[in-house]
């Protein structure tokens, strides 16, 4: 059983700091949105944070965030997938998503292309793009998802090829090591990177570093830690 007052306060308690964060550089609050990382947490959880006006919700894997949708299928919230995503998971996992934050190569854009046109004919109705970002590993280390800064521009050449995705911005994580000031100089590098290509979504920073990448320009932010422990 968890702490439901407890949570909410921590999710104030978060709303606050990303407030602070952007007033601090000169940004409306309103222009950084909050995504509540559910993974491993029960829809209980997820309702507990719905009934304090959370609206999105990002999980990593597509089978474990099935239950807590169909769970919570009377509320009207948001999902995001912000895990990997693997083209056989595809089918199920496209008609649920609102926004796909790992796209990390042009074989990925390529089936989400293929696949989402599929379930137009399906479905005998044209259906509007699915929205992505793409994957960017600003820092550079091997265990990480995620194409090289210098691949942006060729895989976003390469995507006008595919109609069905729309690309809206770009996401990275920060380094493992190096602190905030190593985390700064990632998302710095992803800002610069959206800026270059005129992309509006810049999906950086999570429970340890979100106001740091606030400061350096995200519109979205990937809390779970700070909200539920």
């Amino acid at each position: 059983m968890f702490d439901s007052a407890a949570l909410r306060a921590r999710l104030g308690g978060v709303r606050d700091r990303i407030a602070r964060a952007a007033s601090r550089v000169g940004r409306d609050p309103a222009s950084v949105r909050l995504i509540a990382v559910s993974k491993t947490f029960s829809a209980d959880h997820i309702r507990a944070a719905a009934d304090v006006g959370q609206v999105d919700f990002g999980e990593n894997k597509v089978q474990e965030a099935l239950p807590k949708m169909d769970a919570t299928s009377d509320l009207p919230l948001t999902w995001h997938l912000i895990g990997h995503l693997q083209r056989n998971k595809l089918r199920r996992t496209l008609p649920l998503v609102a926004l796909i934050h790992s796209v990390d190569s042009e074989r990925l854009l390529a089936a989400i292309d293929e696949e989402w046109q599929s379930l137009s004919t399906t479905q005998n109705r044209q259906l509007s793009p699915i929205r992505v970002l793409l994957e960017v590993n600003t820092s550079g280390e091997a265990a990480k998802h995620g194409i090289a800064p210098a691949e942006v521009e060729p895989v976003l050449a390469a995507a006008t090829q595919f109609p069905s995705v729309e690309i809206c911005g770009l996401m990275t994580m920060a380094a493992l090591e190096g602190g905030l000031d190593a985390a700064a100089r990632n998302f710095a590098a992803l800002r610069a990177l959206a800026d270059r290509f005129q992309l509006k979504e810049r999906s950086m920073g999570m429970s340890g570093d979100f106001e740091v990448a606030i400061r350096e320009g995200a519109t979205i932010v990937r809390v779970g830690t700070a909200l539920w422990e």
